[in-house]
């Protein structure tokens, strides 16, 4: 296995691996610890073997500018919404450890710097970054000084920019894995571009590349694994009657094992190249077709089209592709009706 891997907590992600489904939880518990603890509940049922939250320090995170600002897909400020939406850093902490003690492994994308340090405290095995980050330089250098895997989804970003992030990334020599990204919350199926995705491989053989999807469904997910996906991110709530920004582009637990299992099926499914199979070969033996007699021929009779045809099966004759080149020539020996015709019979 030559294909790029990265390790985290254990865990080796990449072409030759099962693809990681990484569930989001992200803000979906609307800043409530117990919600979020029904959501971690709800993704170890599923069969979830990574959680990401989102660490939001309001302060450190935005400027003043933000109480103005206003996403597409909601009514309030992305101020209003990161503030009443952040968990504490002692509500956090409880979740991580939460999440841990039910076997999954935790990590969280850092929104700023104060961020990546309280995460870096607690010795989380990994960062995401958000794709808004991906090309917040500053930032990047800061959290791959820590030295742990990086997860980098690189939507609103071309190729270019997503090159000057990766030499940051390999300038500090940290693993990492690209995840192709469009930022609308949902996005149409017309905008997935799962093509930009291959390019990303393309461009950074190295890397480890995935998906990280806001669509209604788990198809971009399962046709990103058939083009190589080794990481697979959506957002998780435990059910899709929560009230949140990013619930109507989140999977619920049903969904989640569907993603889980569908995608280990496709991982297996691709890759490979045309030819037969060695476990074809029975099949093979009486599928294909041989040059058979269909009237009997004499020594010295020349092969027509009334007297041999192709019939089944495929094993121990000449196969049918030989057929023209056998028509015109002679038998060598008497050759009863309905027989196969071997290379010996023919002059």
């Amino acid at each position: 296995m030559n294909n790029p891997f990265i390790e985290i907590s254990g865990r080796k992600i990449g072409y030759d691996y099962p693809p990681l489904v990484i569930a989001e939880i992200g803000i979906n518990h609307g800043g409530s610890i117990a919600v979020a603890k029904e959501m971690i509940d709800a993704a170890k049922r599923a069969g979830v073997e990574m959680i990401k939250h989102q660490t939001h320090i309001v302060d450190d995170e935005m400027s003043r500018e933000a109480k103005n600002t206003i996403p597409a897909h909601t009514k309030e400020s992305i101020y209003e919404i990161m503030q009443s939406c952040a968990l504490s850093e002692e509500d956090e902490l409880e979740l991580k450890e939460y999440t841990e003690a039910q076997g999954m492994i935790f990590i969280s994308t850092p929104f700023s710097r104060a961020a990546a340090d309280r995460l870096i405290k607690w010795d989380v095995p990994a960062f995401k970054i958000g794709s808004g980050e991906c090309n917040n330089h500053p930032l990047l250098e800061h959290i791959a000084s820590f030295g742990k895997p990086m997860i980098l989804s690189t939507g609103m970003n071309d190729l270019e920019s997503v090159r000057k992030s990766v030499a940051i990334l390999e300038k500090h020599k940290v693993p990492f894995a690209l995840l192709h990204t469009t930022n609308l919350y949902p996005t149409p199926n017309h905008l997935v571009r799962l093509g930009a995705m291959v390019q990303l491989q393309d461009a950074f053989p190295q890397a480890v590349v995935g998906l990280s999807d806001h669509t209604l469904t788990n198809h971009a997910c399962f046709g990103a694994v058939a083009l190589g996906a080794s990481i697979l991110e959506r957002h998780f709530t435990d059910h899709m009657q929560r009230v949140g920004p990013d619930i109507v582009c989140s999977m619920d637990e049903i969904a989640c094992k569907e993603l889980i299992e569908g995608s280990k099926l496709i991982q297996l499914q691709r890759g490979g190249e045309k030819k037969p199979v060695a476990e074809e070969q029975p099949t093979i033996d009486f599928a294909f077709a041989t040059v058979c007699t269909i009237k009997p021929i004499q020594a010295g009779e020349v092969f027509t089209k009334e007297n041999i045809w192709v019939k089944r099966p495929g094993k121990g004759g000449i196969l049918a592709e030989h057929y023209d080149s056998i028509l015109g020539k002679k038998a060598a020996v008497d050759l009863e009706v309905d027989i196969q015709v071997q290379w010996e019979n023919i002059l």
